[in-house]
């Protein structure tokens, strides 16, 4: 599985924009892109400004994909507008019983 979080800062009157389409691509990629497993918006609990996305997904083509699709996409088209971002904090693959590192 590969996974990443990033952070994305919010100008104050545009949080719950923020929060609406990033929860949008999240249901709209969950749903038709076969390799998305995971999408979580996440506030973060000391500054209000601050939203984190973790994401997982089965594997670095699979997110590739996500990343030059629509939802991703139409996501940076609204969002871009009003959010600084993103920052990547992770990215990575998850180290399960069989890896060998």
């Amino acid at each position: 599985m590969y996974q990443i979080l990033v952070a994305f800062t919010v100008q104050p009157d545009h949080r719950a924009d923020f929060v609406r389409a990033a929860r949008k691509t999240a249901r709209d990629s969950l749903a038709n892109e076969p390799g998305s497993h995971r999408f979580e918006v996440i506030a973060d609990e000391e500054n209000p400004d601050v939203f984190y996305l973790n994401e997982v997904y089965a594997d670095v083509e699979a997110f590739n994909t996500h990343a030059t699709g629509p939802y991703f996409a139409a996501f940076f088209a609204e969002a871009g507008a009003y959010a600084k971002g993103p920052t990547w904090l992770m990215r990575g693959n998850h180290v399960d019983d069989s890896a060998t590192v």
